[in-house]
């Protein structure tokens, strides 16, 4: 699979059900290998439409299931706060 087909599914929290946002950059390790999916971080009241530049880093072990759709990932509440 490469980034530009993964860039297109929806990145969707299975713990409430949460939509993210699609992918939008990877991590990578020292090793090359992906380490983490970048989503837009949330809105803020002053930056009204406008998503965080540095965006949420869900770390590769987060991620359950990748679809022909959806990318599935486990964040608690708290994640990214």
């Amino acid at each position: 699979m490469t980034f530009c087909e993964l860039k297109q599914k929806d990145v969707i929290n299975i713990c409430d059900g949460r939509r993210l946002g699609k992918p939008i950059d990877l991590a990578l390790n020292d090793s090359a290998c992906v380490s983490a999916l970048i989503v837009p971080g949330p809105s803020s009241f002053l930056g009204c439409f406008k998503p965080d530049r540095e965006g949420l880093s869900i770390p590769w072990e987060h991620i359950r299931r990748i679809g022909d759709d959806v990318i599935l990932v486990e964040l608690d509440a708290n994640f990214g706060q």
